[in-house]
């Protein structure tokens, strides 16, 4: 007696192609930001396009991926499981490609950045020139944003930040010198309010607030005579923006608080004078941090590599 064959299962065999590889690396773009705008934005392409992207990969796959909503993007299982999946295969492509550069004549690739205000004019601005100018192939996206934000999540290779506020799950590397803070005031502000000698006298004047990334307002912190204080100083306007309280104060608005290098070329010209010189505090310098999960993009080590090179803020 001869055995009957048993019948094979019914699969569903579905080849990769190039079409595939695209649309799956468009749905680990909306799994990072959960939000369609965002994600084109890091790929550079249009909302509708990842919507039409995901809708045929969705249904080529045969299951749901994101949960949409006009107000929320959120993973399904299938899509969590799916990211889970190959979130570290693509990262290995995106490295591997990017380990190409030692082959070329001149480095190419993409790098994104989400910086603060000071250190894209202070750290930034001086060396971009030069680093476009050295290596052309390299594209690079930059985001001013004072906010405390997950760089990554957000799409970025990379932040540059103060010291104290780096996440200690990063790898950091200093950037910069620490950096001295001083209060500043017009001499037309000073001649009519008077020169505070303390910095208890600041209770008395009008100084520009300053709102901090966590939405707190920051205490302007003044060391000197072997201690120091954290002054809440009164003032009818509140910011967050260096160049606007730099407009303000040498409008004779009021006294700020600013890294002395902002204001550097305005001492010198007279608009604007130091004042509580001896209470003048040194603060964390810029750090670049990223996550040690990824290797680092060629374009980022080349920039971090300059900066040191060209020390704008000294080391």
């Amino acid at each position: 007696m001869v055995a009957k064959a048993l019948p094979r299962p019914h699969r569903l065999i579905m080849q990769i192609s190039r079409t595939d590889l695209a649309d799956i690396n468009y749905f680990l773009a909306l799994a990072k930001h959960r939000n369609f705008r965002r994600a084109g934005l890091e790929l550079g392409v249009s909302a509708s396009a990842l919507s039409h992207s995901l809708k045929g990969l969705e249904t080529r796959l045969g299951v749901r991926l994101l949960n949409r909503t006009n107000r929320s993007v959120t993973l399904t299982a299938a899509g969590e499981e799916l990211q889970a999946a190959i979130n570290a295969p693509f990262d290995a492509i995106g490295a591997a490609v990017d380990a190409l550069n030692r082959y070329r004549d001149e480095p190419a690739g993409r790098i994104r950045l989400n910086v603060l205000e000071h250190a894209s004019s202070l750290l930034l601005g001086p060396v971009m020139p030069v680093f476009v100018e050295r290596y052309p192939g390299i594209e690079i996206e930059v985001v001013v944003s004072n906010h405390l934000v997950d760089v990554i999540a957000a799409g970025a290779d990379a932040g540059i930040r103060y010291g104290g506020t780096v996440p200690e799950e990063m790898i950091a590397q200093r950037l910069s010198a620490d950096i001295r803070w001083v209060v500043v005031g017009a001499p037309a502000y000073l001649e009519r309010y008077s020169v505070p000698q303390h910095p208890r006298d600041l209770l008395s004047h009008r100084c520009l607030r300053i709102r901090l990334g966590d939405d707190s307002i920051y205490h302007w912190e003044l060391d000197g005579e072997g201690e120091s204080q954290a002054i809440d100083v009164p003032g009818p306007i509140t910011i967050d923006d260096t160049q606007f309280a730099i407009t303000l104060a040498t409008g004779g608005t009021a006294l700020a608080y600013l890294p002395e290098p902002c204001v550097a070329g305005l001492i010198e010209r007279g608009e604007l004078r130091v004042v509580l010189e001896d209470w003048a505090s040194m603060g964390p310098g810029f750090h670049v941090y990223y996550s040690g999960r990824r290797q680092l993009p060629t374009g980022l080590r080349l920039l971090i590599d300059l900066i040191r090179e060209m020390h704008p803020l000294g080391m």
